[in-house]
């Protein structure tokens, strides 16, 4: 299945919903042509909404780390929510979980955005 993201904005904070996998090739160039743009459009507050992601391989992490990196790098945060208990493994397997601000649901990724402020 091919990637799907959909765009939106919940209390001032872009949130890409994610639907398919995340592998080596389109689809993880797409996760990072989509980090890329939402930074190039200014937006510092980004919630990545994976509880639709049925695959993920070491090239879709890399594309996270990447998005990561870059936001960081321009004052931005990048955000995970909705990690499936697998999703979940991995990163505390990779030792990425350590990188990365993860949180149960869209909402709660949101609202630790609002207690920053």
């Amino acid at each position: 299945m091919a990637l799907q993201i959909v765009e939106k904005q919940i209390d001032g904070v872009s949130v890409l919903d994610f639907v398919g996998r995340i592998t080596l090739g389109d689809e993880s160039n797409q996760v990072g042509m989509k980090i890329k743009e939402m930074l190039g459009k200014g937006k510092s507050q980004i919630v990545l909404n994976l509880g639709g992601v049925g695959r993920i391989d070491s090239a879709g992490l890399g594309a996270l780390v990447w998005g990561h990196t870059s936001a960081q790098n321009q004052g931005a945060t990048v955000k995970l929510a909705n990690l499936t208990k697998t999703f979940h493994e991995l990163l505390n397997i990779t030792k990425l979980v350590t990188i990365f601000d993860t949180y149960g649901s869209v909402d709660d990724a949101v609202k630790s955005f609002a207690k920053k402020a």
